[in-house]
């Protein structure tokens, strides 16, 4: 029960240090509101006001119908433009897809002949061009059909398609973007917590008082550790109500506080891992090198950004001692489909064991950097 004090008491002196250090506060705020926020409404992965530019060298009724099929939100209102000025344009970036139809194209499709539709895309803006040439090809077929067979039904084929979208029926980015942001600066501000807190003590000169005290590095370890993780599992839980649920009104699928008892075991990991960073570090500004290094292959590799299959096997093997993979994972599973302990306790299990490695050698190489001063 003593040493249980000492790590509460010394955990407090965290958080009073925290509160101090205003500028740190604003920045948890800003990370699980406004942050939060603008990473769902700012990047979107539907196709919006798409610059495009058409070609008419048919000037017939089916090219003027096919011109006033594109039209906002999915596409700018289309500017005709000359055959000689298309390349000019693309280069220039003015436009992302730029239309050709052909001359005698109405008449080629009424006579039953396949006459070519030119696409142009600007592949370097990727995410639009990849949805909006299906955009594209779903307006021609249907305003084609329309006007030869009268009416928007395609031909019969030799096998019906019927797709079901599971957990976002409307493919809404922000219902994906908000929840993988929280996940997000569940990493990024528990290692960046517990690694400044230890670098603010060397800074200070406060770590020599603590070594003057009977204290152990482990207390000293475990204490920043439940005071770090509190403050963003707060913080993380009132994003979750307030930014997700209540503004942008995103459905929670599943039990958040099973998410919650995951994150926290995510915690464990992530704030032994910042621990361990300030032990490496001598200033802030080496910190913070260090977490670039740290923080973005945990991120854009743990299959947050892109699925782990599509990523060479040996990054798939080599990211299962991260405990962000099987953070993600399990957060994914449980606030978008909705799965229960029985569906994510494997990945629960890796954290924990995950955690106990990292903080085993936080705790070791924080014994030999305060043996040292």
């Amino acid at each position: 029960m003593e040493r249980l004090d000492k790590i509460f008491q010394l955990g407090l002196k965290e958080l009073r240090s925290l509160w101090h250090d205003k500028v740190l506060v604003l920045f948890i705020l800003w990370a699980f509101t406004g942050g939060i926020y603008a990473a769902a409404t700012g990047t979107s992965l539907e196709l919006n006001n798409a610059p495009i530019a058409i070609v008419d060298l048919d000037q017939s009724i089916l090219s003027n119908r096919l011109k006033e099929a594109f039209q906002p939100p999915y596409f700018k209102t289309p500017e005709e433009i000359s055959l000689e000025e298309v390349d000019a344009l693309l280069d220039a970036g003015v436009y992302t897809f730029v239309l050709v139809f052909p001359s005698g194209l109405e008449n080629d499709i009424r006579a039953g002949r396949r006459p070519e539709i030119q696409v142009n895309i600007d592949a370097t803006r990727m995410s639009q061009a990849f949805i909006g040439s299906n955009y594209i090809q779903n307006i021609l077929v249907r305003e084609i059909n329309t006007l030869v067979h009268r009416s928007e039904m395609v031909m019969d084929l030799p096998v019906n398609q019927v797709v079901h979208l599971k957990f976002n029926p409307n493919g809404e980015s922000a219902w994906f973007g908000s929840v993988m942001e929280i996940i997000n600066n569940i990493t990024m501000l528990s290692i960046i917590l517990t690694g400044a807190a230890l670098i603010r003590e060397r800074e200070h000169g406060t770590i020599e008082h603590l070594l003057v005290m009977p204290l152990t590095p482990f207390e000293i370890m475990a204490a920043k550790v439940w005071a770090s993780a509190l403050v963003v599992l707060a913080a993380a839980s009132f994003s979750l109500w307030a930014v997700v649920h209540t503004a942008l009104q995103v459905p929670i699928a599943g039990s958040v506080s099973l998410f919650l008892l995951g994150a926290l075991l995510h915690l464990f990991s992530t704030c032994s891992m910042g621990i361990f960073l300030g032990t490496i570090a001598r200033s802030m500004p080496q910190l913070g090198l260090l977490l670039i290094l740290t923080l973005l292959p945990l991120q854009m590799l743990s299959g947050g950004i892109t699925p782990r299959e599509s990523m060479p096997e040996i990054v798939q093997n080599i990211m299962l001692i991260a405990p962000t993979t099987h953070f993600v994972a399990f957060a994914q599973a449980i606030l978008y489909r909705g799965a229960g302990i029985a569906v994510v306790w494997p990945q629960f299990l890796a954290v924990t064991v995950i955690g106990i490695a990292f903080f085993a050698g936080a705790h070791l190489r924080l014994r030999k950097s305060l043996a040292s001063l």
